[in-house]
């Protein structure tokens, strides 16, 4: 990697110390297979019928995803992958992390629910090794399936949260109580856009990417408040239907599962690059580029001004 790619990833001047880097959670996609439906893009019996060649096209997309990440600059930790829970592949939905503690989620589907306990194993061992300070639980009872409907926007210093079909309205307040940040719910409408980060990702300079037939009427008014006319990017039904939104934002460098030219230009008219990693394979489970990755170092202004407090400072 060539300090010039670093710059470009990330709009600096110089290079970044590999302390600084993002680091990602990932998991390959060894047992990765649509065998249940769990959502409108799963079809078992398509995926029955070519199987062995859509689980090896899924492990070279989900490769090239991992090379495409890798070359702009992350550290990537991956996570062991499990037979029988194929869906394990989507680390976005293992946990909320903020400020290097870790909510686990809670799915609210059966066929998910077997992964909870990988992902804790999984977090416990990342806290061993420094790289996370907390590992904690929802409060019995409520359903939040991770950064997939948790999703955090440093302009803003705030958690989007979506609930509906998979997570909870009310677990927003555990998350704010969690974190100490503030949080906005957003109720999803359209069932293909079941969790959040399949129809709203902001941008680091910004703006917000969003598909607005996702929401209720209130969701998108809530958009509409909180986000200027300027930091506003509608995303296209045509990108939309390609779970465009689902986007790993690295400084001025979009990693995208499809961007159509109108998108395209909208996002190079505030100084970014799309770069498409097609994931068709995984689009039969309604994932993409985001849902494939969980950004492990996020921290916000407050922990940012407590770690810059001297020695002995209240």
């Amino acid at each position: 990697m060539t300090v010039s790619t670093v710059e470009r990833a990330f709009g600096g001047n110089a290079m970044i110390h590999p302390a600084d880097r993002p680091r990602f959670l990932m998991c390959p996609p060894d047992h990765f297979a649509v065998t249940y439906a769990i959502n409108p893009w799963m079809d078992p019996s398509s995926w029955a019928r070519d199987d062995q060649a859509l689980a090896l096209s899924s492990r070279r997309e989900w490769a090239a995803l991992r090379r495409a990440l890798a070359r702009l600059g992350p550290t990537i930790q991956l996570a062991a992958p499990v037979a029988g829970l194929p869906d394990l592949v989507f680390t976005a939905n293992a946990a909320v992390v903020l400020d290097r503690k870790v909510l686990l989620a809670s799915f609210r589907h059966p066929q998910r629910q077997g992964e909870e306990e990988h992902f804790e194993t999984a977090f416990r061992m990342l806290r061993a090794r420094g790289l996370v300070d907390a590992v904690q639980r929802l409060p019995r009872g409520l359903r939040l399936e991770g950064a997939g409907d948790c999703v955090w926007d440093g302009t803003r210093q705030l958690l989007w949260t979506g609930h509906g079909p998979r997570s909870d309205a009310a677990a927003r307040h555990a998350v704010a109580d969690i974190f100490a940040v503030e949080t906005v719910a957003l109720e999803l409408a359209d069932p293909r856009f079941y969790h959040l980060d399949t129809a709203l990702c902001p941008l680091p300079r910004g703006e917000v990417m969003f598909v607005p037939e996702a929401f209720t009427p209130a969701g998108v008014a809530m958009i509409h408040e909180l986000v200027e006319p300027s930091d506003r990017i509608e995303v296209p039904p045509s990108d939309s239907v390609s779970l465009a939104a689902n986007t790993v934002a690295l400084g001025d460098t979009l990693v995208m599962p499809a961007c159509g030219e109108e998108l395209r230009a909208k996002l190079a008219e505030r100084g970014y690059r799309a770069l498409v990693v097609p994931l068709p394979s995984f689009l039969r489970s309604g994932g993409a580029a985001f849902c494939l990755t969980l950004r492990l170092d996020r921290v916000s202004t407050r922990a940012d001004a407590r770690r810059a407090l001297p020695v002995g400072a209240a």
